[in-house]
């Protein structure tokens, strides 16, 4: 076979994600302190930008100032605006909606290098905020916050969404030295739950590093880290329970009570001084930081739901066109003109972004609050089986615009404040033809319930399977063993062996 070259002309089409495209991405999975930051780190490399600092009422009034525009109305006061402001819209809208893996794919293959600007006019200037960017700021390190030490456990101990929402809440309150803070009836309450179901979450989550933590005054404190040891026995019991003896130096009491010689006494007045009383300040090095909603939610009067933006976490920019046409008219060189004019298209490129941001996350939350409607309502164990795709397809989006918009976003609701993926359930498939699908967390509750109820009965596994057939659950047995074992029950025969050794005592 004979090699030759030769040129051949093509004709293909392809997507080609620009620098700018990309950033735009990564600016809707940014939290509102990454935007921030972000926003901060803009408004100083760009001379174009400014803060808007109008108050809230002139903020909504249709005129700017004189010489400023903000967010869309922007781009309507440059030169050619009407035509750029076209293209920036259907290129947002083409990435947000119909975004596949392959198109993902091809954007991170495409990823520009690291460096401090925005300008697509330079791809070789273009910012990257990629996780495998060559960040040295992104090598170092912090010690982890008590709350991220916890949260990470949690997820190991917590199988069910339900039980990690309630996680949550007690991860949220937690003071610096790792004590609750919360009644945990008041907690039931707000999350439209039991008192006992909080309860059995919290006694799971005591059993995380470091002991002690979650415990609702020293006593506890002192007796779960303990238990961790395997040290509580009933004299140590007693001693825990005397602290304001222990305090008071009044071994002569302390002895008696605990039935125990001088010599075990002091053994035990010495593990008890070797304990932590206040767990959480080894994690206290950082302040924590509070979670500020992205997504509002109250009830409106006709019964249903005002879904709102939190205006607080919105940061606000103006494009300050006085400035550019004075400038523009002094400049001679070139190079001046180019950079202005990057410096414009970057601004303009900032302010429609930060639009479009705003509008897909009050979307993607409007139809999460539509779709669980009946948690907002009744309570957590009400939550429906709810996916990416279907609220992808709802709301006509891509459904890794959908995941984008629920990582690190948080709703304010009045059953308190949940980041948007834990709206997201399984669904497990009704017996009954045509009857709706049920929630993973809803069936797990119900399988709390029967074994709560069993009695001297202990129902084994295939027998809950048959029950929840019965009404209308379609689930396999080795799914209620793991939904049983993510619950923390123990098997029917370890119920059973339990049950006689209680009757015997």
């Amino acid at each position: 076979m004979a090699l030759n070259q030769r040129l051949d002309l093509r004709q293909g089409q392809s997507l080609v994600m620009t620098p700018q495209l990309q950033q735009a991405i990564k600016l809707l999975q940014m939290s509102n302190m990454e935007l921030q930051a972000f926003v901060d780190q803009e408004l100083e490399r760009n001379p174009l930008l400014e803060r808007d600092e109008r108050p809230e009422v002139q903020k909504q009034a249709p005129d700017a100032p004189e010489g400023q525009t903000d967010m869309v109305s922007a781009l309507a006061a440059n030169t050619g605006a009407e035509e750029r402001l076209r293209t920036l819209d259907t290129e947002l809208e083409n990435v947000y909606t119909h975004e596949s893996r392959a198109d993902a794919a091809n954007r991170e293959s495409m990823a520009p290098p690291p460096d401090s600007g925005w300008s697509s006019l330079r791809p070789q200037g273009a910012l990257s905020l990629d996780a495998d960017g060559l960040d040295f700021d992104a090598t170092l390190t912090r010690q982890p916050t008590l709350a991220e030490h916890l949260t990470a456990q949690m997820h190991l101990v917590l199988g069910a969404p339900a039980e990690q929402l309630i996680g949550q809440h007690l991860i949220g309150s937690l003071n610096e030295a790792g004590y609750l803070t919360s009644d945990t009836a008041s907690m039931a309450e707000t999350l439209g739950t039991s008192t006992a179901h909080v309860e059995a979450v919290l006694a799971r989550l005591q059993a995380c590093d470091p002991p002690g933590v979650f415990a609702r005054d020293l006593k506890e404190c002192l007796a779960l880290q303990l238990m961790e040891r395997n040290r509580f026995d009933p004299a140590m019991a007693t001693l825990v329970a005397h602290l304001d003896l222990v305090a008071r130096r009044d071994y002569v009491a302390l002895k008696s009570l605990c039935r125990v010689d001088v010599e075990d006494l002091k053994d035990m007045l010495a593990e008890l001084r070797a304990l932590d009383p206040k767990p959480g300040h080894a994690f206290g090095a950082e302040p924590v930081q509070p979670v500020i909603p992205d997504v509002i939610v109250r009830p409106s009067p006709e019964g249903a739901w005002i879904v709102e933006l939190n205006t607080e976490t919105l940061p606000r920019v103006l494009i300050n066109n006085q400035y550019l046409a004075r400038v523009s008219a002094t400049a001679q060189r070139s190079e001046d003109k180019l950079y202005l004019s990057e410096a414009q298209a970057n601004a303009t490129w900032l302010v429609k972004s930060l639009d479009q941001r705003a509008k897909t996350i009050l979307k993607v939350a409007r139809e999460i609050v539509r779709q669980q409607d009946a948690f907002l309502m009744l309570g957590v164990q009400h939550l429906r089986p709810l996916n990416l795709r279907t609220v992808a397809d709802a709301i006509e989006m891509h459904e890794s615009t959908v995941s984008r918009v629920t990582s690190n976003k948080y709703m304010a609701t009045p059953r308190g404040i949940f980041e948007l993926k834990y709206f997201f359930t399984t669904a497990i498939a009704s017996s009954d033809s045509g009857g709706d699908a049920h929630s993973a967390e809803a069936v797990r509750y119900r399988i709390r319930e029967l074994i709560a109820a069993e009695g001297q009965s202990v129902l084994s596994d295939d027998t809950i399977v048959d029950r929840l057939k019965a009404s209308g659950i379609d689930i396999a047995r080795r799914t209620v063993a793991k939904y049983r074992e993510s619950l923390g029950i123990p098997s029917s025969v370890q119920r059973r062996r339990e049950a006689r050794v209680q009757a015997a005592q």
